[in-house]
């Protein structure tokens, strides 16, 4: 039986449906969230190395979502971003490409945030705020043309106008409605970690091409006079394997082989945690009153940290779309929204699956043809501007 109403359900409480949750709430629409897990076992309160490249177009979000200014751990700005190729153990290429956020304005390209900082961050908010919660529950999604109903299981039912599928690259909510999806399985694992290092970095993030794979260090705020670093790289499956097995000093040595001596000695802080690639995208964006947001929707490679940043976008659009709508689950509403994400989600998953190509090989040839190709693009003062405004998640 249905015993209440609202006007948006969200089907999964990561950071992009909790963020549009509360985005949504405080544009004044009545809001149901929904999540299969409890959320404090989600909060991590211990530093773990896990982090998130936030652009400087994405925060509004989490700003309108009052997330910003509940980040327990300060963010660090990226104020430049260096790009170099290389091979580990050695000197990377002289030629490289950097980007320098004055170039293009005052703000940074984005900041760096701890993954516990933003989960800590939404559960305060969702424990202050008008959206109804259901943690850890399970719900059975019906739709017909005038509405869809949200059962709780062993709760109460809602008849909503809107349900958004933010459940993650396997989205149960996708596969009802029968929307297809593409795959593009990587022959790559991700390593994730944080180190400390015994110099500053100076707000420089760096992208080092190696053979195996990109390799991302990603500036962090100090802690306790300690200056850290987010690190990710991808290599093999069976070197991930590999390096997964190592203990923590000769991990670190292979660390400090692909990082370089620029930060002087290094020493691992936190999990190593280990993740095998794809990326996918959903051949359409909504069905009947349901609309796709974040990992439901499309996935990428993550050369440059831009997956969480695309469902940030995603919400931004949606929840501009619905302010102005008299129903939110209208059909032209989320044909309108698919208009707006769906050709640049797609234009970024193949953006990034040709640079992961481009850079992931050892061929000599190839090699000195993305080297010059680097240092070319490091003298073009307007097309370094346009890359340095996609990255910040705005119009080139």
């Amino acid at each position: 039986m249905t015993n209440d109403t609202a006007d948006v359900a969200i089907i999964g409480a990561g950071p992009v449906g909790a963020a549009l949750a509360l985005r949504l709430a405080a544009g004044g629409q009545r809001v149901v969230l929904v999540d299969r897990a409890a959320l404090p076992p989600m909060e991590h309160p211990d530093f773990d190395g896990r982090a998130y490249a936030i652009a400087y177009g994405s925060r509004d979000l989490l700003d309108r979502a009052g997330l910003w200014d509940r980040l327990p751990f300060p963010p660090c700005p990226i104020e430049r971003i260096r790009v170099s190729d290389g091979k580990p153990g050695r000197p990377p290429s002289p030629l490289f490409l950097d980007f320098d956020h004055r170039d293009v304005g005052d703000e940074p390209f984005g900041w760096i945030v701890e993954a516990r900082s933003l989960r800590m961050a939404i559960n305060r908010a969702l424990a202050d705020s008008a959206v109804i919660l259901h943690a850890p529950a399970t719900a059975r999604v019906t739709r017909d043309a005038d509405g869809a109903t949200v059962a709780i299981a062993d709760g109460p039912s809602y008849r909503v106008n809107l349900v958004v599928a933010a459940d993650g690259r396997g989205s149960t909510l996708r596969a009802e409605a029968g929307i297809a999806v593409t795959r593009y399985p990587y022959r790559q694992s991700a390593v994730v970690c944080a180190v400390e290092h015994e110099r500053p970095h100076h707000n420089v993030a760096l992208e080092h091409f190696l053979p195996g794979g990109p390799f991302a260090q990603l500036p962090m705020s100090d802690a306790d006079g300690a200056h850290l670093s987010a690190i990710v790289f991808t290599e093999s499956h069976a070197n991930a394997a590999r390096l997964a097995a190592m203990d923590d000093p000769r991990f670190t040595i292979e660390v400090a082989r692909r990082l370089g001596a620029h930060l002087g000695r290094i020493r691992l802080v936190g999990r190593r945690w280990t993740y095998p690639l794809s990326a996918l995208h959903a051949h359409r964006y909504h069905a009947t009153r349901l609309v796709l947001v974040g990992d439901s929707a499309h996935g990428v490679h993550p050369i440059a940290g831009q997956g969480l940043n695309l469902g940030l976008q995603d919400g931004i659009a949606l929840a501009e779309l619905i302010d102005a709508a008299a129903d939110p689950g209208s059909p032209d509403l989320l044909a309108r929204y698919q208009r707006i994400r769906r050709p640049a989600n797609i234009a970024m998953l193949a953006a990034t699956d040709a640079l992961d190509r481009l850079f992931s090989t050892d061929l000599p040839p190839v090699r000195l043809v993305r080297d010059i190709g680097l240092a070319a693009v490091n003298r073009m003062p307007r097309l370094k501007r346009r890359f340095m405004r996609t990255a910040m998640g705005l119009r080139a």
